[in-house]
């Protein structure tokens, strides 16, 4: 197993803790459906994914998992209100243009909604930033600026100042190091990798 599954593998453990068995759950940018794969073997959840980019979709027809290709936004609009027992949101949200329209949608279609990112705040991807002055590379951002799909990479201190002026709640959380394995015990935003949090109304 390669650094990267390792990472992706401990991201989905901690997803499924939080995941009652049998949930409806939709997974915002499921990306090739690896997430609500385990998620069904695991939890056996009625799951549905949705993305726009049509491979991906393609990939997750292939594995068996339910996926839409298209708006994320506009898919939840044919919900009502609190239709699922979770959305997630994993590794997706930097990558949003009107990430606040697509939180709190999910926040209106689900009773509990996960969000997981990569902390672009960690130590050592400013310490890059400052050396090199260009663009953070290494095994999380691998691409240079003109590979990349657009992105407003995100700090810890950034999310949990949005969710204090839209008035989330943060349910709970979890801030893991460098590794995105073990607890980070103080100042996520300078220590901690990867961060996720479980929000409510």
């Amino acid at each position: 197993m390669n650094h990267h599954t390792e990472k992706r593998t401990v991201d989905m453990e901690i997803i499924g803790e939080w995941v009652e068995p049998g949930s409806r759950l939709l997974d915002l940018g499921c990306g090739r459906g690896a997430l609500l794969t385990y998620l069904t073997q695991t939890k056996q959840v009625n799951g549905v994914g949705v993305d726009l980019d049509f491979k991906r979709i393609s990939i997750c027809v292939q594995r068996g998992v339910t996926a839409y290709q298209g708006d994320m936004h506009s898919f939840m609009q044919q919900f009502p209100d609190l239709h699922f027992d979770r959305v997630i949101c994993s590794r997706t949200v930097q990558e949003l243009d009107d990430p606040t329209d697509v939180i709190l949608e999910a926040l209106r279609v689900g009773r509990a909604v996960t969000v997981g990112f990569v902390n672009h705040g960690f130590w050592k991807n400013r310490i890059d930033s400052l050396v090199r002055g260009r663009k953070t590379r290494n095994a999380v951002y691998t691409t240079e600026w003109h590979e990349s799909r657009p992105a407003n990479p995100l700090t810890i201190d950034d999310f949990e100042h949005f969710c204090a002026v839209k008035g989330i709640r943060i349910r709970r959380r979890v801030h893991l190091l460098g590794d995105w394995k073990t607890p980070c015990p103080l100042r996520p935003n300078l220590f901690a990798g990867y961060a996720l949090y479980e929000l409510a109304r």
